[in-house]
């Protein structure tokens, strides 16, 4: 099956079975998602942190993650213009 012909299928998918493709996708990528050749600026560095330091010092103001996977959820649930 060619590229195309995926891309033609995908909106004809159930939402269950495009996040199984979006798993399976993350799965096969792996870690590479950080690219040596492209490192952290320092401003994302200071921005990360801030946010381990903030999490260190109050580590329950935070949501928990079923809090953050129902809103994850149903962003991707949601149409796209709203």
């Amino acid at each position: 099956m060619s590229k195309t012909e995926i891309l033609e299928e995908l909106p004809k998918l159930t939402s269950e079975e495009r996040r199984e493709i979006r798993l399976k996708l993350t799965e096969l990528d792996g870690d590479g998602w950080q690219d040596a050749a492209d490192p952290l600026t320092q401003t994302e560095k200071e921005l990360l942190e801030a946010r381990l330091a903030a999490y260190e010092s109050d580590p329950d103001a935070g949501s928990s993650w079923e809090e953050v996977e129902s809103r994850i959820r149903s962003r991707l649930d949601a149409p796209l213009h709203q």
